[in-house]
């Protein structure tokens, strides 16, 4: 025995459902991939950043070592304040879309000047 079951006001509700609720999981989508983005983007900011202060507490140019580690365009920051050094590496983050604002994450990284250099260059 086959039983169907008669139409009724159901008919096509799954499909209403999943045009409502599809563009809402692409969004979702979209912004847990941007989110994982910007935090391999931070984790390059602050690998760069920590080269930069520890080349430049070396008297080495820190901006240089930075930017071998450094994500794509960054933008690399170097001071030497007395006995201290503080890198700053700030990249931008593309969001997974061509009209959406892009983020712009950052890292700082701090170092002492060693002792015998006499000039911590930038």
């Amino acid at each position: 025995m086959n039983r169907r079951r008669p139409a009724g006001r159901d008919r096509g509700s799954f499909t209403a459902e999943l045009a409502a609720g599809l563009p809402a999981l692409l969004l979702l989508l979209l912004a847990g991939l941007t989110a994982v983005n910007a935090v391999g983007t931070r984790a390059g900011c602050l690998h760069a950043a920590r080269e930069a202060a520890l080349a430049a507490s070396r008297g080495e140019d820190g901006a240089t070592a930075a930017g071998k580690a450094a994500p794509a365009g960054a933008e690399i920051t170097v001071t030497v304040d007395g006995q201290r050094v503080t890198a700053t590496v700030q990249a931008p983050v593309r969001a997974l879309g061509a009209r959406l604002p892009r983020i712009t994450v950052a890292a700082t990284a701090v170092a002492a000047v060693e002792p015998g250099v006499p000039a911590a260059g930038p």
